[in-house]
């Protein structure tokens, strides 16, 4: 096993499989990411537009951790989430920038994924990050479900968007390590 970690593997299970996101890949997941339902409660509440959306996926690919996420039975594309902010020195790395299409709210998919995503990361880190809108409860519920812990409020500057309110949770290694 590389000892570097890897911010955009291929990670799959029975559920969902994440694909390192490709500027291809474009299109694909705007048709996911034009409902506006989905951005209600996210900090950049009209990304459902082509032109706001193009900047979100700029950042993303610009981040060198996104991946398009698929529903594993349909083979349909069903949303994003990245690593960012990996820091080697503080074995430390993000995740966000997370959404998917509404019919894959709840249930399975999210921690599906953030399970795949922390396996993968704590390999390499002791501690993940999570960023969260201020005024997204559902994803702050969400984060809270896998044992992250709330632990700052901060101004965060999105890629080319404007500074907005996030909270940051944190997830230690041991404290997945006992909820698995």
């Amino acid at each position: 096993m590389n000892n570097e970690f890897q911010p955009q593997p291929h990670l799959s299970d029975q559920i969902v499989r994440l694909q390192p996101l490709k500027n291809e890949d474009f299109e694909t997941l705007y048709q996911v990411a034009s409902d506006p339902k989905i951005w209600e409660q996210h900090p950049i509440k009209d990304r459902y537009k082509r032109e706001v959306f193009q900047i979100f996926f700029e950042g993303a690919m610009a981040s060198g951790g996104a991946f398009i996420v698929y529903d594993q039975k349909t083979g349909q594309a069903i949303g994003s989430t990245r690593f960012y902010d990996w820091q080697k020195d503080k074995k430390r790395v993000t995740i966000g920038y997370t959404f998917y299409a509404r019919d894959h709210w709840g249930g399975r998919y999210n921690p599906a994924v953030k399970a795949l995503m922390l396996n993968h990361a704590f390999q390499f880190v002791d501690e993940v990050h999570f960023h969260v809108g201020a005024l997204n409860i559902r994803s702050q519920k969400a984060i809270e479900r896998l044992g992250a812990l709330k632990i700052e409020e901060t101004e965060i500057a999105y890629h080319g968007e404007q500074k907005n309110l996030n909270f940051i949770y944190r997830l230690n290694k041991t404290n997945w390590a006992e909820r698995q």
